[in-house]
């Protein structure tokens, strides 16, 4: 299966700044090409990224010297065309918005390869199309990519590829488990073991917004404001990179140990309209989790089920079958009118979902 991978760069100062020439190109063709798709657009033409990039190669390239600069890569124009080309499919599918020109500093990135020919990577070196070697903090694994990305994340680069591994399917130690979500406990299985929310984001809450403050109170294009900027950035990175490590550790644990993994249809963009739980909601990173257990079945050879949206698995005791007709969020402990029997709400549902995932 494909798998990819996404790490820091150490870079030396004159590398961070052929790195941001690098983004700068990019940059000013994918907004060109917008720009031209747009005029071609209007005069009621039918543009494409091939024809963009024909012209783009043939008369504009040739104009400045400084895309042809020493040192720089000029497959990143080529990807930037691409990324325009799949920004468009997107939109024109109703699978995203449309394009929109980008602006220096935010979401700075660009793509490179060897001409079609694979590119070796491995250990804490890689040596990059034309731009030579760069240096990684952790070991990479020692295989082939067709192409890298690099990008910029408060003020540091990471270098991101794709390559194959072979799947190998692990010894599960349990068949079949049921995972219910929450706020309280992010993740509460069928066996009894709970993974607590971090909630990185609502304990740094007045963190962020003291340097929100202070970036506010900045000059514009100033180089304190530039200092500020990176400072609130980075701390938004280090919230992300808390709750995805949380989310990491605890699908890889669902995935390696359980043969059949059975969650909810969870109707997150619907949740946050709530707007006492929406903060929450949002820092839990549900979607994420799924996305991450979708990906890891395939890797160590597990099942997952997803549990239509609307099964009720809160409110049917699973002891006894008998559903409930309203359960408040604020009765965390399942009490059944019928039988009698009392369990912790989540885990009430975990033990519903384990069962339908028996039953399917």
């Amino acid at each position: 299966m494909l798998l990819s991978i996404k790490t820091k760069l150490n870079l030396t100062p004159d590398q961070k700044v052929l790195m941001s020439k690098h983004a700068g190109i990019a940059r000013f063709t994918y907004n060109w090409g917008l720009l031209t798709w747009d005029n071609l657009y209007r005069d009621g033409l039918k543009p494409n990224k091939f024809i963009l990039k024909k012209f783009f190669n043939n008369y504009v390239k040739t104009e400045y010297a400084w895309i042809k600069e020493k040192g720089i890569c000029q497959k990143i124009t080529q990807y930037a065309f691409d990324h325009l080309g799949t920004a468009f499919d997107r939109y024109f599918k109703k699978l995203g918005e449309r394009p929109t020109f980008k602006k220096k500093g935010k979401q700075d990135s660009f793509t490179i390869d060897a001409s079609g020919k694979p590119i070796p990577v491995g250990g804490t070196r890689v040596k990059l199309p034309t731009i030579g070697w760069v240096k990684t903090y952790e070991g990479l694994p020692h295989t082939t990519t067709q192409a890298i990305t690099i990008s910029r994340t408060a003020d540091d680069w990471f270098i991101a590829f794709a390559y194959e591994v072979e799947t190998s399917p692990s010894a599960h130690q349990v068949d079949v488990v049921g995972v219910d979500l929450g706020l309280k406990a992010l993740a509460t299985l069928s066996t009894g073991v709970m993974f607590p929310n971090p909630k990185q984001y609502k304990k740094q809450l007045r963190k962020l917004q003291r340097l929100s403050r202070q970036l506010a109170r900045k000059e514009k294009g100033s180089n304190n404001r530039y200092k500020a900027k990176t400072k609130l950035a980075k701390l938004h990175v280090r919230i992300a990179n808390i709750r995805k490590d949380t989310l990491h550790k605890i699908t890889t644990y669902l995935c390696k140990n359980h043969a059949r993994i059975v969650v909810e249809d969870l109707n997150v963009s619907g949740m946050v309209k709530n707007r006492k739980l929406a903060q929450s909601i949002a820092g839990s990173g549900f979607y994420e989790f799924r996305r991450q257990l979708e990906y890891k079945c395939k890797k160590f050879g597990s099942e997952l089920i997803i549990a239509n949206r609307f099964y009720p698995s809160s409110k049917t005791c699973s002891n006894c079958g008998h559903k409930k007709e309203v359960l408040s969020l604020s009765e965390r402990t399942f009490n059944c009118d019928n039988c009698g029997f009392s369990l912790d709400r989540d885990l009430n549902a975990a033990l519903n979902l384990k069962a339908l995932g028996c039953s399917a």
